[in-house]
């Protein structure tokens, strides 16, 4: 990284909430064939050039567990150079310094500080040198608060502020600095507005018609201070105004104070999650076409794609496309938009394997599970939020085991072992943690005073079977903890096999965990002890147990009561058993609770709850209620991997070779999905025609097909099928 003669440089005195902005000017004689400038900070930065943004990253270095990981950026700055320059950089306080991280005083406590190089090679072969030491100067910049939870203010109409020298921060250290490991956060989609309305209550107000993460740019004439004042809002209430009590404590707000004339603006430090803009303060006449929203995401590859013939479907897969980039913002968080926004481990474990079916998100997820196992504990346990910014001490079932879940989804998508190799002793260490802290041997059990509201476990979170007042769910929590201690364990042998280690005593234990899980809890009573039992191998009786959880969903309307827990692996616990019919009664159910329902009550992403928005327009909760939270979108793993059959096989991960075993159902009319693989595009479509139903199956590589229960091995190429329709 180059960074051994920089220094750390910080501001001279206390800047409150201005954020500073670094200067440096410097002179290159003759012609530059290279120039390389090397940078991080301790907060969020963005660097000019001679007036040029330095790269596309957006609130560079990203997010990680910074007390032991910091990234450091290098770009590419030749074209940019000139005889003379100046190099701006201002730092905010981003996830490092910033209102989300307030709990974590180890790190949220250091000062604004920036380390730089910025080196040149000329054409005559000399090679120059500018780093970070007290030579370079600092001032108030015109950004005078800027939080990730509260939003920006910017005076435009501010003169510059004289220069400061720039103080040492010798103590800062730089063991902790490490290269740029994640993909970068860019700016991606540009939408324009969809209307521009008053509400009821008099709120002037832009709507994008569309969810979404980022920040939004405006232009205006306005004369010197002329304030914009920006709400933002995902939804409306009832009566048509605008709502924001579900962003709880967030102000998610934008201030912007005008300099003469002509101008536009966009914020620097911050993004919001929002559909809507409701304008408090806004100078002279309002035109919807001087707004644009911009979305925010890590810079990932699109992989996968699907279309068929229901609207509704159709809108759902856009909703968890939507939900996914929102919350790919260098972490894998819970939402976007509210006073939390955490890398939470049980979401990113249930919705991994959508997520690499619709992006490649190899990069983003191994650098994420550095962090994850940066923030595992000596004794093996698995925190809730990566990172853990609310310092919590516990480590739940379904969300510590992230740390083999999602290396094994990574591993099946993308066939490479790496993801395993670097992670395979916390998944053990996390295997271990489990069975030492269980009352019960061969179970992970716990204290009834741990099986309280936040307590050990979150149980099969939000269901919808939960008694008054509980979030839990009424799936015992020991069950749960019990199952996924023998999947996690299961998945810590293949893994340890793969890499040729002697996993006799973890096989061993894997048995013991089963027959012990069979005779503690023999009998499944809720939608979601079923579907665990069948998934993880975990009962005798497979017929017996699909029949009994089908019988439940017809008694309950054809309607699902599972949580975070259930959901993921609920269409598969019916489909792989013989009632592909009811996961599709599911799918495509229409009243609540279901995913249609929230695309019926206009869903453009992916809701926390189920009834987020009530049949007569009410709000669920303000507490905690976020409509961009992508957890409930792993229904996308089976559209993908059931009704159009694309699945790779265990033995031959990475798609170097692949099953096709379509489900088709009339209700779709039609279904196309395609994958992008490093082995090239399969694709698998499939359309109702009379009392037939024609396949057309596209393949790069050796494929297994499966049509009406009959096999078909096939070399790579173009097939068509035709089967009698049911």
């Amino acid at each position: 990284m180059k960074l051994d003669k920089a220094n750390w440089i910080g501001t001279p005195g206390d800047y409150g909430d201005i954020c500073p902005e670094f200067g440096k000017r410097f002179s290159v004689e003759g012609s530059a064939a290279q120039a390389v400038l090397t940078i991080t900070a301790i907060g969020v930065y963005e660097a000019h050039l001679n007036g040029n943004r330095v790269g596309s990253f957006i609130l560079a270095p990203g997010c990680t567990v910074y007390r032991e990981r910091l990234q450091v950026q290098t770009y590419d700055v030749t074209k940019l150079l000139g005889e003379e320059n100046e190099l701006l950089v201002t730092v905010g306080t981003g996830w490092h310094r910033g209102r989300i991280s307030a709990d974590s005083e180890d790190i949220n406590k250091m000062p604004c500080a920036l380390i730089a190089r910025l080196s040149v090679k000329c054409t005559d072969g000399r090679e120059l040198e500018w780093v970070t030491d007290a030579s370079w100067q600092v001032r108030r910049s015109r950004i005078l608060f800027s939080d990730l939870y509260d939003g920006e203010i910017y005076d435009a109409s501010l003169k510059e502020n004289p220069w400061e020298e720039a103080v040492l921060h010798e103590e800062l250290g730089k063991e902790r600095l490490i290269p740029q490991e994640g993909e970068i956060i860019c700016e991606q989609e540009r939408l324009k507005p969809c209307r521009y309305f008053v509400t009821p209550k008099g709120e002037r107000v832009i709507d994008f018609g569309q969810n979404l993460a980022g920040y939004f740019e405006f232009r205006l004439y306005a004369k010197a201070g002329d304030r914009v004042v920006i709400t933002v809002a995902e939804t409306l209430d009832s009566a048509g105004n605008v709502y924001t009590e579900n962003y709880r404590t967030a102000k998610a707000q934008l201030t912007y104070i005008c300099r003469e004339g002509e101008q536009s603006y966009k914020p620097h430090h911050t993004f919001y999650g929002f559909r809507y803009l409701r304008l408090d303060v806004y100078p002279g006449e309002i035109q919807k076409e001087d707004f644009t929203a911009i979305a925010l995401y890590s810079d990932m590859k699109r992989t996968g794609y699907m279309e068929c013939g229901n609207a509704g479907i159709n809108r759902l897969y856009q909703n968890t496309l939507w939900s996914q980039r929102s919350n790919f913002i260098d972490i894998p968080t819970d939402c976007p938009q509210r006073d939390e926004r955490m890398g939470w481990t049980g979401d990113a474990q249930v919705f991994s394997a959508t997520a690499a079916f619709h992006y490649d998100v190899k990069r983003f997820c191994q650098k994420w599970l550095r962090d994850v196992r940066a923030e595992q504990s000596e004794n093996g346990m698995i925190c809730d939020v990566v990172p853990n910014f609310w310092k919590l001490g516990r480590g739940s079932t379904a969300w510590g085991d992230v740390i083999a879940i999602m290396p094994w989804n990574m591993y099946l998508a993308y066939g490479e072992t790496d993801v395993l190799e670097e992670n395979f002793e916390a998944m053990k260490k996390w295997v271990d943690y489990m069975g030492a802290d269980s009352l019960d041997p061969d179970l992970w059990t716990c204290r009834p005073e741990e099986k309280k509201l936040w307590g050990k476990h979150y149980g099969d979170w939000l269901a919808l079977d939960a008694p008054y007042g509980s979030y839990y769910g009424s799936t015992e929590v020991d069950l749960i903890a019990s199952a996924f201690y023998a999947y996690s364990t299961s998945l810590l042998v293949k893994t340890g096999e793969l890499l040729g280690k002697d996993m006799s005593d973890y096989r061993k234990r894997y048995d013991r965990i089963v027959e012990a899980y069979k005779k503690r809890f023999p009998k499944a009573d809720t939608q979601t002890a079923h579907v665990l039992a069948l998934q993880f191998g975990l009962t005798d009786d497979r017929e017996g147990t699909a029949a009994e959880l089908a019988q439940m969903i017809r008694e309950n309307g054809n309607k699902l009561m599972t949580g975070f827990v259930g959901t993921a692996y609920l269409l598969f616990a019916l489909s792989d058993n013989g009632y592909a019919d009811t996961a599709y009664d599911l799918l495509m159910q229409e009243a609540f609770p279901s995913w249609l329902y929230e695309v019926n009550h206009g869903a453009t992403t992916i809701w926390e709850h189920w009834d987020g928005v009530r049949d007569d327009g009410t709000i669920w909760s303000s507490a905690m209620n976020s409509y961009n939270h992508y957890a409930y979108g792993c229904v996308m793993n089976w559209i993908y991997t059931r009704a159009a059959g694309i699945r790779t096989e265990e033995m031959y991960p990475g798609y170097e070779r692949a099953v096709i075993a379509p489900m088709p159902d009339r209700r779709l009319g039609w279904l196309r999905v395609e994958l992008e693989t490093k082995h090239g595009r399969i694709s698998s479509a499939w359309t109702y025609e009379g009392d037939e139903v024609r396949y057309e199956i596209h393949t790069p590589i050796p494929t297994r097909i499966f049509i009406n229960g009959e096999e078909s091995t096939v070399k790579a190429g173009a097939y068509i099928f035709y089967s009698r329709a049911k």
